[in-house]
């Protein structure tokens, strides 16, 4: 029996409840991602999802929020330097870590305190 082939659909961070604007103002006005329409049977529940490349990030409401400070998305981006000036100029902390062998990468927290890493691509652009 042959493995299955896995592909990554969405990664789920959590915010705290009405904190959807926000999100947005992040996820699609900062750093460029596009929302996408939530199905009707799941829009009550609140958050947006976003659209990065045909990956998604969903934003889930949740009542207890407490931030993810270890787990955390990585997103390969083509201008990863880009990147990082775009949230500076808007006055988001950036700090780098531990080196990571042939690629440029740094951290930033999301409006909700969720741990966020940006890494170049491996040749440094697609």
């Amino acid at each position: 029996m042959p493995s299955p082939r896995y592909r990554l659909h969405h990664v789920l961070i959590a915010a705290p409840p009405g904190s959807e604007a926000q999100a947005r103002a992040f996820f699609v006005d900062v750093l460029g991602m596009t929302e996408v329409p939530k199905p009707a049977t799941l829009a009550a529940k609140g958050g947006i999802w976003l659209d990065f490349g045909g990956t998604q990030l969903h934003v889930g409401i949740e009542s207890a929020f407490r931030p993810a400070e270890k787990a955390h998305p990585a997103f390969e981006v083509d201008d990863v330097e880009a990147v990082r000036e775009r949230l500076r100029a808007r006055g988001i902390e950036t700090w780098e870590h531990e080196r990571y062998p042939g690629r440029r990468r740094f951290y930033a927290r999301d409006p909700f305190g969720n741990r966020l890493e940006f890494l170049s691509t491996a040749s440094g652009r697609w």
